[in-house]
């Protein structure tokens, strides 16, 4: 039944608040980004801040900044995804990413986002090595490279199922070859044309 069909596909626009929460998310760590910014300066004029704490800043600002990216994927990236077509061809801004979006290089360019953003946090802990935990350490390290691997198998999962995908909209848009009618009996063969 098409009417049913076409309610249910309706319901797709239910996502559409979800991810304009998660613009109201964005808004809440540029908040934070400029929180942090106005720490970092008043604690280098104060004088109060030694180079590690100075580096620990910019790695939180970094951090902040990762996120921030983070969250602009899944909300351009999934609303096109799943949502609507955002219909911006030809605009001058256009993410290069976006023009190509499909649930597997989403999947695969939010793990590497996540690998980025879990460095951070390990930077962070490697730079004030002597405040953190010995335990702390082999579990960040444990987490960060469980999270690289499991981005390299997304991506290696993503590469076969890119081309399989590109094969069928290739052959959906093949031009099945002609086959010449017969001559009629009695009638000379004709030739293809050039």
């Amino acid at each position: 039944m098409p009417s049913l069909g076409y309610a249910l596909f309706a319901t797709r626009w239910l996502q559409a608040p979800l991810y304009f929460g998660l613009v109201v998310a964005q808004g809440v760590y540029v908040y934070e980004f400029f929180g942090e910014l106005r720490s970092l300066v008043h604690g280098v004029l104060t004088r109060r801040a030694d180079e590690n704490m100075v580096m620990l800043n910019v790695l939180k600002l970094v951090d902040v900044v990762m996120i921030a990216n983070l969250l602009i994927m899944v909300i351009v990236g999934g609303y096109e995804t799943f949502v609507s077509r955002i219909g911006l061809h030809g605009h001058k801004d256009q993410p290069e990413w976006l023009s190509h979006v499909n649930s597997n290089v989403l999947k695969v360019k939010l793990a590497m986002a996540i690998v980025g953003i879990s460095s951070i946090h390990l930077l962070q802990m490697f730079v004030s090595i002597h405040d953190t935990p010995q335990h702390e350490l082999i579990w960040g390290t444990s987490i960060h490279m469980a999270f690289i691997v499991s981005a390299c198998i997304l991506a290696y999962m993503a590469g076969p199922m890119e081309a399989k995908a590109l094969a069928l909209g290739h052959d959906a848009h093949r031009v099945p070859p002609q086959h010449p009618h017969p001559a009629p009996s009695g009638a000379p063969p004709t030739e293809p044309a050039p």
